[in-house]
């Protein structure tokens, strides 16, 4: 009996330590182009992902910065972007990406600009990180309006089957 626990185990953290999130954009630790902030374009980077669990029904797209205002003393974590009910067949999301194209039956949540869509990074002081999070979940959400990333967290509690993260810095010129 332990010895299928274990497998069971063991089978459990390879599948979930094999979900990627990544962009050709930028790697992984490295700055984003200014083509994707405020001092740009203000577009979505390109986003791939790969390796979701058996059994994913969704996916839902977190973008936040956990520096907010001054990554030397942070008082906040501003939100960027939320996405839930992605399609699990979808590989990724294109560069610039318009709300309108998103994969359908994909929900728009509140970024902390109090709207739905893309908000690049912007930050007021010093070099910020982003993080990209993707997470696989069991089942499709019901239809939550326009939640905000606390209200599509705890929507997800108890069904999250495997998460990716993506983290790219940015300080302006």
């Amino acid at each position: 009996m332990r010895t299928i626990l274990t497998l069971i185990l063991l089978t459990f953290q390879v599948t979930a330590m094999s979900m990627t999130l990544t962009s050709p954009a930028f790697e992984d630790g490295d700055p984003i182009p200014a083509r994707y902030t405020c001092d740009d374009a203000d577009v979505t980077p390109p986003l791939h992902w790969s390796g979701l669990p058996a059994g994913t029904r969704s996916l839902a797209l977190i973008v936040d910065d956990p520096d907010a205002p001054d990554p030397a003393a942070p008082k906040m974590i501003w939100v960027h972007w939320v996405l839930y009910n992605l399609p699990p067949d979808t590989p990724g999301l294109p560069e610039a990406i318009d709300p309108a194209d998103l994969p359908p039956g994909t929900g728009e949540g509140l970024n902390d600009w109090n709207r739905t869509g893309y908000g690049g990074p912007c930050p007021p002081i010093g070099r910020h990180r982003y993080f990209f999070k993707l997470y696989a979940l069991d089942t499709v959400l019901p239809d939550l309006g326009t939640p905000t990333k606390a209200e599509l967290l705890q929507a997800m509690q108890g069904h999250i089957l495997g998460e990716a993260v993506l983290m790219g810095t940015y300080q302006r010129r």
